[in-house]
């Protein structure tokens, strides 16, 4: 561009850009200086730039024409900024995540909470300890053992030492004292004042121990804790509550009810529980009176009676004209839903049945698939293929999953996209603790059968150190009344020598290997002989863990024990025991001195457990993230162990009982008004360089309208054109981030007195302190202060123009991380 000798308003040489000219005001100023592309200077500054430049919009590569220039690893501001927005917000979120429209939001949320209540009430008659309408998860300091972890709610994770009387300051009367060893000293405190303050310290892998004890005299590191796990589930809540509101949004017509609906009931051959009965009305209420998709959780213990609720779902689905996919982890699950559908709907000649597997030729597949695409399949039985491109359905109805936390995060993606258009129901035998369930019944569509059907027997379990003896005493007993023996190991590797010592015992039985390692057709062939009961004894890994209903096969031997987690052996368990016999479950350890502590206090507590149902006991004890994974997703688990399982769920209570105060009301982009003068000067060398630097902050201002996202997009594309913008373009974007993160926010306008920061905002008082609590910089948080409907932060002295708007971006940077913990409107 060329230089000119005296200052010339910048409009007058862009016919093409007569918006930008009303925009901004921008003037070339006479510079001596030229551009040389292998030794840029950018110490001149050749463009005044008011900071009313607004944008938001991605910068293509195509349009950006220069040099390529390969940034490296950036630690600057901004690029610290763009790292959080990418690692927060994600691209599925940037796209999908729309500002919630407050009159549908605020009524929702007081639906929420009605349920919310309902729930909550209903715990009264189960547990102690109710205070404020929130429910109370602490301990009793008498069932403490020595040694046991415990967190103080101010203090933080400690080790319970024992209770003893002591003497009182200024008294010569004893009372009682909770002793808790810290990692710094020892506590006492009254036993009365413990048994407000105190909760058991249990993590999401299933062990007690926490990484180190808590400081007595550095109470801040605890408070940091638990503000990481209050944010934590704060973000929780706003996605449950966002997933839920975009689903509301979704529309169909209701199923008709169909006629033939009760001769297909009457086929079930058992009475229903009363669990199993709610679960019906549940989903049929879900399909015939609502007009949103369904998606809906039915929890169980093993054999309880979900697929039943499944299969009439299906008929409903099926009656209207619609088809059905049945969605299982594994082939061996999966061909034992097909094998119950196909004998279930065999007297419907009309209603076809098929299964997609990995054991079929290409021909049967591709017949499949045609099938499936043509409409001639009614319902679609498979594994993870059925998600698959290359399946493509007629006119998908209803989607059944089982077991959909032992999915990939892919598959897992593909499942979350069919919710907005068809009727999910998700089956799911991993225990979830009532209490939880109950809590959340305001956000998910959730039924509950905890009832064991009249005819099962409760599961005798035997733990022992493994002996030869002891392993044919107990397959002697199994196979002398008719039965089948599952033997299950934790690796593949010892199977062989197993198989050789029990065909030595057992010479004349039929004996047969299954992993999930072998050839498919081997595999199904072995399992079918199974069923039948061809095959007496199946040794195999935990390939079995989950679905798999042999009627015949009531006692189940797992060795080596301490290999696996406690959930794992809950639902290994549950593979025997489904008929009216009594069912044994043999664990064996190879020696007790080669057992951890924890892994000794595990297996007690599945030993303890024996009764049918008390798994839901099991979950809300170590088991409790495994159902609690299957709400939320595992991603969110690991902020658990943060503050232990019990003060995390009472923390998880409260906030959903207050989460109509978690709102933000963000402002329009072009209402914030920044009141501070900062005129960046742009080199001219750079503005050379940029060839097209009109369009580029047009597209900037563009990107920053749009959001967060397209903003980030935007700078990481200039720079990865233009290699790292000089420090005056910096600072021209700084604002940018600045005005949009201040609209994200709900503050309106942002100035400058003195040394006084002003920032005019919508926002409530829970609201920004729940976003300074969140903050790490001290610096940051300890200047801000809320009055009525400002935010004002008192410097230590006046700054220079610039470094204030790089204080401001800071502080914004920080505020703005919390966002995803609030919903907005």
């Amino acid at each position: 561009m060329a230089c000119l000798d005296k200052a010339t308003p910048f409009a007058l040489w862009l016919p093409a850009f007569p918006k930008l000219g009303k925009l901004f005001s921008l003037t070339t100023i006479n510079c001596p200086c030229h551009y040389d592309k292998r030794k840029p200077n950018y110490k001149c500054k050749h463009w005044l730039l008011p900071t009313k430049a607004v944008y938001t919009g991605g910068l293509s590569a195509s349009k950006l024409g220069g040099r390529r220039e390969k940034l490296e690893p950036e630690t600057d501001p901004i690029s610290m900024l763009n790292e959080r927005i990418r690692r927060d917000y994600g691209k599925r979120d940037a796209f999908s995540r729309q500002v919630i429209d407050s009159k549908e939001a605020d009524k929702y949320i007081q639906m929420v909470k009605e349920q919310q209540q309902r729930g909550l009430r209903k715990l009264k008659g189960e547990r102690e300890g109710k205070e404020g309408g929130v429910f109370n998860y602490k301990v009793d300091p008498y069932t403490l053992q020595r040694g046991d972890y415990v967190v103080h709610k101010k203090v933080g994770i400690g080790r319970f030492v024992g209770i003893k009387f002591d003497l009182r300051k200024d008294s010569t009367e004893p009372i009682e004292y909770v002793f808790i060893e810290y990692a710094d000293g020892m506590a006492k405190l009254p036993v009365k004042q413990a048994s407000r303050m105190l909760y058991r310290y249990y993590l999401p892998n299933e062990t007690k121990k926490p990484r180190t004890l808590s400081k007595l005299g550095d109470p801040s590191a605890w408070e940091r804790r638990k503000t990481k796990g209050r944010v934590a589930i704060q973000k929780m809540v706003v996605d449950l509550m966002e997933l839920y509101l975009d689903r509301l949004k979704q529309r169909r017509p209701p199923y008709p009810k169909s006629p033939a609906m009760a001769e297909f009931t009457a086929q079930f051959p058992y009475e229903p529980t009363p669990d199993q009965k709610q679960a019906f009305l549940d989903v049929e209420k879900d399909l015939t009176k609502r007009e949103t998709p369904m998606d809906r959780l039915i929890c169980g213990d093993v054999g309880f009676g979900k697929t039943e609720v499944a299969l009439r779902a299906i008929f409903c689905v099926i009656s209207a004209g619609k088809q059905a996919m049945v969605l299982a982890p594994t082939i061996v699950l999966a061909k034992q839903h097909f094998d119950v559908i196909w004998e279930r709907f065999s007297k419907y000649p009309n209603i076809k049945v098929g299964l997609l597997s990995r054991f079929q030729t290409r021909a049967e597949k591709e017949e499949y698939l045609d099938m499936i695409r043509d409409g001639h399949l009614d319902i679609i039985v498979g594994t993870h293929s059925l998600l698959g491109n290359r399946v493509v359905y007629n006119n998908l109805g209803l989607l059944v999953v089982d077991e959909e936390q032992r999915f990939g995060v892919k598959q897992k993606e593909k499942i979350a996209s069919f919710k907005t258009s068809v009727d999910v129901l998700t089956l799911s035998a991993t225990p979830i603790p009532r209490t939880l369930y109950l809590a959340l019944t305001g956000f998910r569509d959730a039924s509950l059968i905890a009832t064991p059907p009249p005819e099962r027997v409760p599961i005798k379990t035997h733990l022992s150190s493994y002996s030869k003896e002891k392993v044919i005493s107990a397959i002697n007993y199994e196979l002398d009344r008719g039965g089948q023996v599952f033997y299950v190991l934790p690796r593949i590797k010892g199977l062989e020598e197993v198989m050789d010592f029990l065909e030595q015992s057992f010479p004349d039985v039929e004996i047969a290997i299954a992993h999930g390692k072998q050839y498919s057709k081997q595999l199904e062939e072995t399992m079918e002989k199974f069923a039948r009961g061809e095959i007496k004894i199946l040794l195999c890994t935990n390939i079995v863990e989950s679905g798999l209903d042999i009627q015949n096969a009531n006692t189940i031997i797992i060795q080596d024990v301490q290999h696996f987690g406690l959930a794992q052996l809950y639902q290994l368990r549950g593979r025997v025991g489904r008929a009216d016999k009594e069912a044994h479950a043999h664990l064996y350890y190879p020696d007790k001195s080669l057992l951890s502590d924890q892994a000794l206090e595990r297996l007690a507590a599945l030993e303890e457990c024996k009764d049918l149902g008390q798994g839901f006991q099991l979950a809300e004890r170590d088991m409790g993230i495994r159902g609690f994974g299957t709400i939320f997703g595992e991603q969110q688990t690991g902020d658990v162990g943060n503050v232990g399982i019990d003060l995390f769920f009472e923390m998880l209570f409260e906030s959903l009982s207050k989460v109509d105060e978690h709102c933000v009301v963000s402002v329009p982009y072009h209402l914030v008004e920044i009141d501070m003068n900062i005129n960046p000067h742009l080199p001219s060398e750079y503005i050379n360089y940029l060839e097209n630097p009109i369009e580029i902050i047009n597209k900037a201002e563009e990107a920053a309208e749009k959001g967060i996202w397209n903003l980030m997009q935007f700078t990481e594309n200039l720079r990865r054109q233009y290699g790292k913008e000089p420090y005056s373009m910096e600072i021209l974007l700084k604002k940018l981030y600045v005005r949009r993160m201040a609209a994200d926010l709900g503050i309106s306008r942002i100035y400058a007195q003195g040394k006084m920061v002003g920032m005019r905002t919508t926002m409530s008082k829970r609201v920004f302190e729940l976003m300074t609590d969140s903050m790490t910089s001290d610096i940051h948080r300890n200047s801000l202060v809320f009055e009525k409907d400002q935010i004002k932060a008192e410097l230590l002295l006046e700054l220079p123009r610039e470094q204030l708007l790089n204080w401001i971006f800071q502080c914004f940077a920080e505020l703005h991380a919390s966002l995803p913990a609030l919903i907005k409107y």
